[in-house]
């Protein structure tokens, strides 16, 4: 019976660099500091005496059968997976290896349209062809979702030859719906489903979080670990569970992905962020929730709130408690102008949008990080109350441009995606209706992409397109963010 208090792969590296051998092995730097510059030298000392490479007591992450191997084990017993795959490539690598290992050329799957870019170069890295399923959206936050299960389920039916569902839950703003309704609607055409939960590695460790994609019935799982557990940037997981998977794919694809030489930094971290967790269960983040709750217990003596308190929760929306949404209920400050007043203060945001700061707690956040937050939200308050005139209360969606689209008459056609582009020319946005999209539009907010590379451009959407340009609204992706023209495929 393994042991969960033990971090095998950590343990093994120790080990290793007490023995203070002659590396007559790569890396060149030989375990040792070695930049001749003392300020450098310490602070890399002592992680370079575990930067090692493919020994005989450190194990091959291609090919485990020591440490590696006993440490994945053990994540996969703590995580409830029946298999986890460790990552140096952060989720990206597990996104990757997922959709090479599930499909082939031609193969058609059914995906949530505002999935990570890894997701879609996924896509064309494989050949397929998909179905971009249009995400629910809050009416509260007015920010995408995943997939309302009604749709899956017309999906489903009409697409029979779909070989998996691909979802990206929760949100970059932490917020979701279950997705125990998607897994059963999956499972009950024959087909896995495949969720990227980058933001969630630590759901269903503690009450107050929402239930993990595994433990919702999810087929394959990638977790990026560093992003609100402890594991160093780049390190993520994979977990797999069930028969509607061929296991031994995904792992050839992950070593088509994943570099043959391997951080070994990287994966011990790994190690022991699941030994943290193993053993410290929801204690783990008892700190962090003390720190948050600091920051919304003085909310409304500011005039900022936060997604998922008060009027702001939606009933049936559950939100990651680690990431504080804030914005400005006044409108005085959009996301960005708030961001940058925080980071003046020295409280340095996650991200930022039009509307919303996305500030992240974790595993190694404090109180005092709480308490410094909080501070800097009461002097930014008192100055905008100080400089100005009139004050209305406004809700998350009054200040910014209403984006949303009518709900899709018919499910869309399935999209072509290939590695190499064809020749692509500009031309008028009037003139787009017919032609085949070459680049992507994203409008921001809500995230979600209107045009696909590949996707045929009909007369709906370029009237809301124009819509959009007379609003100017923010757009990514397009060649010509002010959407005068288009590319398009050459006919």
């Amino acid at each position: 019976m393994s042991d969960k208090n033990k971090a095998p792969l950590y343990e093994a590296l120790v080990v290793h660099a007490r023995r203070k051998t002659g590396a007559f092995h790569v890396p060149g730097h030989k375990q040792r500091a070695a930049w001749g510059n003392e300020g450098e030298n310490a602070f890399y000392e002592q992680l370079l005496a575990l930067d090692v490479t493919e020994l005989s007591d450190t194990d091959d992450l291609h090919h485990p059968q020591g440490p590696i191997a006993e440490a994945q084990k053990l994540a996969a017993m703590c995580f409830g997976a029946e298999e986890t795959q460790f990552l140096v490539g952060g989720s990206t690598a597990g996104n990757l290896a997922m959709i090479l290992g599930v499909c082939g050329p031609g193969d058609l799957l059914l995906v949530q349209r505002n999935v990570h870019k890894s997701i879609i170069h996924g896509l064309m890295l494989a050949g397929v062809r998909a179905v971009m399923l249009p995400p629910e959206i809050d009416a509260v936050s007015g920010l995408a979702l995943s997939l309302h299960p009604q749709l899956v389920e017309s999906a489903l039916a009409q697409y029979s030859d779909a070989k998996a569902l691909i979802i990206s839950t929760p949100n970059y703003y932490g917020l979701m719906r279950s997705i125990e309704p998607l897994a059963g609607l999956a499972h009950q055409y024959g087909i896995p489903l495949l969720v990227d939960e980058a933001h969630g590695p630590h759901f269903g460790f503690h009450p107050h979080f929402p239930k993990s994609a595994l433990q919702a019935g999810a087929d394959i799982v990638v977790q990026s670990t560093h992003k609100m557990l402890s594991a160093m940037t780049m390190g993520a997981m994979l977990h797999m569970q069930g028969k509607l998977i061929d296991r031994a794919s995904v792992r050839q694809a992950l070593q088509m992905v994943q570099s043959s030489s391997p951080s070994f930094p990287i994966l011990a971290s790994l190690d022991l962020a699941r030994r943290q967790l193993h053993t410290q269960g929801a204690k783990t983040f008892v700190v962090a929730l003390a720190g948050v709750e600091r920051v919304s217990s003085t909310l409304m003596d500011t005039p900022f709130r936060a997604l998922g308190y008060g009027n702001y929760a939606g009933s049936a929306i559950q939100y990651d408690p680690l990431k504080m949404v804030l914005f400005d209920e006044t409108g005085t400050l959009d996301g960005f102008e708030l961001r940058d007043r925080l980071e003046q203060r020295k409280c340095v945001a996650e991200m930022a949008d039009a509307r919303y700061v996305v500030m992240a707690f974790g595993t190694g956040s404090s109180v005092e990080d709480g308490e410094m937050l909080a501070s800097a939200l009461h002097d930014i308050g008192q100055e905008i109350r100080s400089n100005s005139d009139l004050i209305t209360s406004k809700s998350p969606k009054d200040s910014a441009v209403d984006l949303s689209t009518a709900e899709p008459i018919s499910l869309p056609e399935p999209v072509t995606f290939q590695r190499n582009m064809p020749t692509l020319r500009s031309i008028p946005l009037e003139d787009c209706a017919g032609f085949i999209a070459g680049e992507w539009v994203i409008p921001y907010p809500p995230g979600i992409p209107l045009l696909y590379p590949g996707e045929s451009i009909t007369q709906t959407a370029v009237e809301q397109l124009k819509q959009w340009r007379q609003k100017s609204a923010h757009i990514q992706g397009a060649n010509d963010s002010s959407l005068q023209q288009l590319q398009v495929y050459e006919r």
